[in-house]
């Protein structure tokens, strides 16, 4: 088996530690695999080590990670500086997310949770209230739909 499988199967398996000093040492030998600083970034994110994990993630974006495991490193990225309060950081990179992935769902709910960091409330809850009605099969939800969607932007309006 291959070192990067390895490393991954120890982190699929929950061996963190073991996974994470085998990832660095191969990060060490080849700094330019974009596949390697992902699954650093992503072994450091499941120990903790949120500030850790973000030179990895971005390390690995800007080598040309594509595909599955490019969508899988901006929602880290995004997430992991929306957890160490780089709320604006979160932003740009969500929304890049959903330039990059227009079908990702996880990128507007991810980018949900940032803007109500940032007090934007009532956009955060707009982006959860569409997307429940996009995604649901709930015949209450679909019933009500088109009122959902009405209301989802005039969330402090009061009618006389």
């Amino acid at each position: 088996m291959e070192p990067l499988q390895q490393a991954i199967l120890l982190r699929v398996n929950g061996h963190y530690q073991e996974a994470r000093q085998l990832l660095l040492s191969l990060y060490e030998q080849d700094k330019d695999d974009p596949h390697i600083s992902y699954q650093c970034a992503w072994v450091h994110d499941l120990l903790g080590m949120e500030k850790e994990a973000i030179p990895f993630y971005e390390h690995a974006i800007n080598q040309g990670l594509s595909g599955q495991e490019r969508r899988g490193a901006l929602l880290g990225l995004g997430s992991t500086y929306r957890t160490i309060g780089e709320y604006h950081q979160s932003k740009k990179i969500f929304k890049q997310g959903m330039q990059e992935f227009p079908n990702a769902n996880e990128f507007p709910v991810f980018l949900a949770m940032t803007l109500h960091n940032l007090g934007d409330n009532e956009k955060a809850l707009k982006i959860l209230l569409n997307k429940i009605v996009e995604l649901t099969d709930d015949e209450g939800i679909q019933r009500y739909k088109k009122a959902i969607q009405f209301y989802a932007d005039k969330l402090n309006e009061v009618w006389d």
